[in-house]
């Protein structure tokens, strides 16, 4: 019986899939699934409280779940004996660690969709040597740590192994976390930017065949021929899938067509592949991700077949099972084996050895290349960023018996360590020089001459929003007599943790210097949408794509206007109109980008309010027939908006109608004055400066209408426009200086739109005209200009949020 009762204990049953529920006397923590959902809900919910916490100091959502791994595990609550058998039994380990890797083999499929081997072939000469620096000198520190390890902690192990496997863990780069933290601090399209990403894509091909090199290393208690066979059938793998599957892959992809939905037996045939691939390796004896990741490299990354798959598997691989993953090797991971001086100074003798390696092998061969020393500087903190590659390199080493438990926490120390510090160095040590701005002088429209190209930046988050803007673009064309018109059509997309943004990161490199794909064409709709307006109209064109995150979303769009030279900035209104006619809010966070951007825009702004201008297409210039409508009442803004109105007027298909409200004498004397731009004296004579000017121009020109409307109280304004709502456009100015207009300031709901905008857009004023807001550039805003706090309107829009 006690023999029995052994055997017992040291061979625990299996546990069953489901319970029948506690009413019927079962734990539902004793069976399988229901103690699975347990401790998914349980990861997924800490590690996203994590990273919420953590974002304040820009870290990546991988160190958060490795953090959020290791305190689920024994180093902190699995202390608590009780608490770790009933949630983290050692039997649930199987079914824990099955999901978790389930999970990695399809995000191995997504890595491998990131590597476009076209790009890695023109990877200059400088990003190679890079890459190579920075794998050869940590490798080699690896393997001399690898000796000093094996004399103190990890006595008994493989030599050949563990040298392979120090070396690897040294020299990896993250690729998708470096590109992550390159996005978050604005470099993707600096040099600096440019090169990390270059060498990061070749470190992380070099990564992978390591990676196989040193599992096939790793077998233990075989005759050296067990690896010869296993590294043989690795390339035998990899040659029949080039041969076999590629050419599959590639049938596939021209199956799918742009905008035509992507067929279900192509996805499931795809997933099919992945998990084939996966079980191949595995019986070779490398590893079932490896297969995955070959098979996401050869799949081709031209047309929707590659988005199709990445946007079914993202958000289940990311955010369900990968955060598995972390936390399966946070459980094995105890820092309390880390005691004493030895083993303390052995873990900053490794933090060192990772350092010291990457950033000085980095630094050495960027001064060879002439690189300035804190470019050199930021490149070698960039190319010491750690993630998932590296957590993959150490939990196979300690599966493989290559690294014990001491070992194990102080790698995974190191790796947490290394990449928590890249983004305080990078931003302390590299600002990224900015443009001079000596010719940077035409930034408005009213500074533009007939000898000036006229420079747009047209903003846009979704594809809703394309045919108002081609058709208001198609509008300010201009005459012949002009230079022309020069657009950067720029898609606002938000930066996520999701694999796919990486994708996107990609598209993006076309916004400053290409280095993804020379000579690459958009596949995007959006992009096609304004290369084809272009084509037609002889107007320059320039698709753009800015990714990042809502609250730093203003920094793209204003620097690329420096950047460009851009007269005005077109964005959307952050409300859309429904079909009954009213307008409903999309996103409350696009409008605290609306107004980042009224308040640091280097050049004239414009908010579009969007209701159908000219149709859901793009309209021809022979068929465009489009009324205006100017209601001018003064100052800076007006007359910018002014200046717009004259410009689409030189349109033939355009009528302009100017409306200038006067004051009555009799009210300007019962008015409070406000000088909300400067000496109000100042703002009238220019107002009748530039208006004088424009009559002038005016005869022999039947597109233009002008009239003077005499108002006492903004009651007759609101009447007045009330007569003019039969038209297709509103240009008016954001803060026109009208003593009686305070009133209707002080009510408006969008003071990024000023009292009169807020006016053509209330629910009382049911208008079908679409409206233009212009604000003149300035160099400081006036005080009185200014919007709320930040934190004022963060607590307002909460809830909407």
């Amino acid at each position: 019986m006690a023999s029995n009762a052994t055997v017992g204990r040291t061979c625990p049953q299996p546990m069953q899939a489901t319970s029948n529920g506690l009413f019927q006397g079962d734990n539902p923590l004793d069976f399988a699934l229901p103690l699975a959902i347990v401790q998914i809900c349980l990861i997924v919910a800490f590690t996203r409280l994590l990273a919420f916490v953590m974002r304040p100091l820009r870290q990546p959502r991988v160190i958060a779940e490795v953090i959020g791994g290791i305190l689920l595990g024994p180093s902190a609550l699995g202390r608590d004996k009780s608490y770790l058998e009933a949630i983290f039994p050692s039997k649930s380990f199987t079914v824990l660690d099955t999901l978790a890797n389930l999970g990695l083999i399809f995000f191995l499929f997504l890595a491998g969709l990131e590597i476009d081997l076209k790009s890695l072939r023109q990877t200059g000469g400088k990003a190679l040597g890079i890459a190579i620096a920075g794998i050869s000198l940590p490798f080699a520190l690896g393997i001399g740590s690898s000796f000093v390890l094996r004399e103190t902690i990890c006595k008994g192990v493989n030599a050949l192994s563990c040298l392979v496997f120090m070396g690897v863990a040294m020299s990896i780069t993250a690729f998708p976390v470096l590109a992550r933290i390159l996005a978050e601090l604005k470099l993707l399209t600096t040099d600096v930017g440019r090169m990390a990403m270059s060498a990061a894509a070749v470190n992380d091909v070099v990564a992978w065949i390591l990676l196989a090199l040193a599992i096939a290393l790793s077998g233990s208690g075989h005759s050296p021929l067990v690896t010869l066979w296993v590294l043989m059938c690795g390339c035998c793998f990899v040659i029949c899938a080039i041969v076999i599957v590629g050419p599959v892959f590639k049938w596939m992809t021209q199956r799918c067509h742009e905008g035509a939905p992507v067929d279900e037996t192509c996805i499931c045939a795809t997933l099919a592949v992945v998990l084939a691939a996966g079980f191949i390796t595995d019986f070779i004896g490398i590893h079932a991700m490896f297969g995955a990741f070959v098979v996401g490299v050869l799949l081709p990354k031209e047309g929707p077949f590659a988005s199709a798959l990445v946007e079914k598997l993202e958000d289940l691989v990311s955010s369900l099972f990968l955060p598995l993953y972390f936390v399966s090797s946070g459980l094995k991971t105890n820092v309390a084996t880390i005691q004493g001086p030895q083993s303390w100074g052995l873990l900053v003798l490794v933090i060192f050895t990772a350092c010291f390696g990457k950033i000085v092998g980095t630094v050495l061969i960027c001064c060879l290349f002439k690189f300035q020393f804190r470019e050199s500087i930021a490149l070698g903190f960039l190319m010491n960023t750690k993630g998932l590659v590296e957590l993959i390199v150490l939990n196979i080493g300690k599966d493989r018996k290559v690294l014990n438990d001491q070992t194990f926490a102080i790698m995974i120390l190191m790796a947490i360590f290394t990449t928590f510090i890249t983004t305080p160095l990078v931003v302390a040590v590299y600002k990224p020089a900015r443009r001079t701005e000596s010719d940077y002088k035409h930034r408005t429209i009213k500074s533009q001459t007939s000898s000036t190209k006229l420079r747009i930046l047209a903003c846009f988050h979704s594809s809703r929003s394309i045919p108002s803007i081609i058709n208001l673009l198609e509008a300010s064309r201009g005459t012949g007599k002009r230079q022309g018109m020069c657009v950067y059509a720029m898609h606002l997309m938000e930066l996520s943790e999701r694999s796919s943004a990486i994708l996107m990161v990609h598209k993006a490199r076309r916004n400053g210097l290409p280095f993804w794909s020379k000579g690459y064409r958009s596949d995007s709709h959006y992009a096609v949408a304004f290369e084809a307006f272009g084509q037609l109209t002889q107007v320059s064109v320039r698709p753009m794509t800015a990714i990042s995150s809502m609250m730093s979303m203003h920094e793209d769009i204003c620097s690329t206007a420096e950047r460009k030279r851009a007269a005005i900035i077109i964005i959307p209104f952050h409300k859309q109109q429904r079909l009954d006619g009213s307008l409903e809010t999309t996103r409350t966070d696009y409008r605290w980008v609306n107004r980042k951007v009224l308040e640091h825009a280097p050049c004239s702004v414009g908010i579009l309010v969007d209701r159908g201008l000219g149709g859901a297409t793009h309209i021809s210039a022979r068929n465009v027939s489009h009324s205006m409508t100017v209601l001018f009442f003064g100052g800076h803004d007006d007359r910018e908006a002014l200046a717009c109105g004259i410009r689409m007027a030189e349109h033939p298909g355009i009528s302009l109608m100017v409306v200038r409200f006067l004051l009555e004498p009799e009210a300007a004397g019962e008015a409070p004055h406000a000088a909300l731009n400067g000496n109000l004296n100042t703002e009238r004579s220019m107002d009748e400066e530039y208006i004088n000017e424009f009559k002038d121009n005016i005869p022999g020109n039947d597109s233009i209408k002008y009239e003077e409307r005499g108002i006492y109280t903004s009651e007759d304004a609101v009447s007045i426009i009330h007569e003019l709502q039969n038209c297709c456009l509103f240009l008016v100015g954001r803060m026109p200086v009208c003593d009686i207009l305070l009133g209707l300031n002080r009510s408006s709901d969008c003071p990024e739109l000023g009292p009169i905008g807020s006016l053509l857009i209330s629910p009382q004023f049911s208008i079908a005209a679409s409206v233009l807001v212009v604000q003149q550039y300035r160099s400081h805003l006036p005080p009185d200009l200014a919007f709320p706090s930040e934190e004022e309107f963060t607590e307002e829009d909460l809830e909407s949020r």
